[in-house]
């Protein structure tokens, strides 16, 4: 495998794209990382200090020539950079527009500037649900999932995932070859995950219950996102000794976080740094989707004045009601891939950054 290579990973300052930073840091093969991003974070600023060359770029994804020069000199492009909207809250015209035309920018971009190797990351969105919200249960990358994804994100991914794989083996401007391939996370977990602490807040506020509305059956994957990250890592190197075998090919991200419900992993991770939240009862679907109807009435009425921003959507009701999940050994037949952290190291990470948000929330409020 060639040495002394240049990475850029665009979104790199994002939840899955720091980490990929960080575990690339560690690469001695890695003579230089750049992240192309609209702002650079404090987190990738104190980067700079490593021995590997770290370089921001400041840029917008749907400029193509801003994204062209950024790609001057790389070997390896790790595309992360989209807009995550499972909520429908932006125009599918601005998702379509960072998620698909950014896309098809790098794409471009590194057939114009001789890029030998390009990793998407994709979602598990791209494949559904599906309009009529089938369920899927421990299916492989193989398992025909027939329809079109319910959600307009995950419309924009698949669209991004075509683009992406279309470009498989395609010449470059000086005639090499351009490898491709794709990574599709499901729901991630970790530090620096928002929603987590949304979550606990909410269960503090509601007499430290969870309540919940996914039906028993309703199993979804989880994984912890250093091993989404080092998924990317393995498979941007595996890529240059089997292109073959993996180019234009598509990867579930899996490690070994336990199938179940959202609301039994908010609680294990929860009750490791406060015992006192507890499972509540289930709301029935049609009082949520009763909510829902009546915020969506609101929503209308109010547009002229005031953007509300929903909780959830009919679309999500629906996701979170019916059991979507994989169960592949794929990318590790494929290039090695095993999780970098075991399901009790990713949980005591996730626990111990949570127990700090919460501890430093507490402070900051007191004072």
């Amino acid at each position: 495998m060639a040495r002394d290579l240049v990475y850029l990973v665009t979104g790199g300052c994002g939840f899955i794209g720091e980490w990929i930073v960080r575990l690339l840091l560690k690469e001695d093969y890695v003579t230089e990382v750049k992240i192309f991003d609209l702002n650079e974070s404090e987190a990738i600023k104190l980067l700079r200090t490593a021995s590997t060359a770290v370089t921001f770029v400041e840029g917008d994804i749907t400029e193509y020539n801003q994204i062209l020069s950024a790609v001057k000199g790389v070997d390896v492009v790790i595309h992360t950079a989209a807009i995550v909207d499972i909520l429908d809250i932006f125009p599918f015209k601005k998702l379509e527009a960072i998620n698909v035309g950014g896309t098809e920018n790098v794409v471009n971009a590194c057939l114009a500037m001789d890029v030998s190797y390009l990793v998407y990351t994709s979602s598990l969105a791209a494949v559904g649900p599906n309009t009529n919200n089938d369920p899927m249960v421990r299916v492989t990358e193989d398992t025909l999932y027939p329809g079109e994804p319910s959600l307009s994100y995950g419309r924009t991914k698949a669209q991004a995932e075509k683009l992406t794989l279309l470009a498989n083996g395609q010449q470059t401007r000086n005639g090499y070859k351009l490898i491709t391939c794709v990574i599709r996370p499901s729901s991630i977990y970790g530090e620096k995950d928002r929603s987590l602490i949304d979550r606990y807040k909410s269960a503090k506020a509601n007499s430290n219950y969870i309540n919940y509305i996914e039906p028993e059956h309703a199993e979804k994957n989880f994984t912890y996102v250093g091993n989404v990250a080092w998924m990317h890592i393995l498979a941007a190197r595996q890529m240059q000794l089997y292109p073959n075998l993996m180019g234009g090919q598509a990867y579930y991200a899996y490690d070994d976080t336990p199938f179940k419900q959202r609301f039994k992993l908010n609680h294990e991770l929860f009750t490791e740094i406060d015992h006192t939240i507890q499972i509540g009862r289930r709301i029935p679907y049609w009082k949520i989707w009763l909510i829902v109807v009546i915020q969506n009435l609101l929503k209308v009425i109010v547009k002229p004045f005031w953007s509300l921003k929903p909780f959830m959507t009919l679309s999500i009701l629906k996701l979170v009601s019916i059991a979507y999940c994989y169960d592949t050994d794929k990318a590790f037949r494929h290039f090695g891939y095993k999780p970098l952290f075991t399901w009790l190291e990713s949980k005591q990470r996730t626990c111990r950054w949570l127990k700090q948000e919460i501890q430093g929330q507490k402070i900051e409020k007191e004072n």
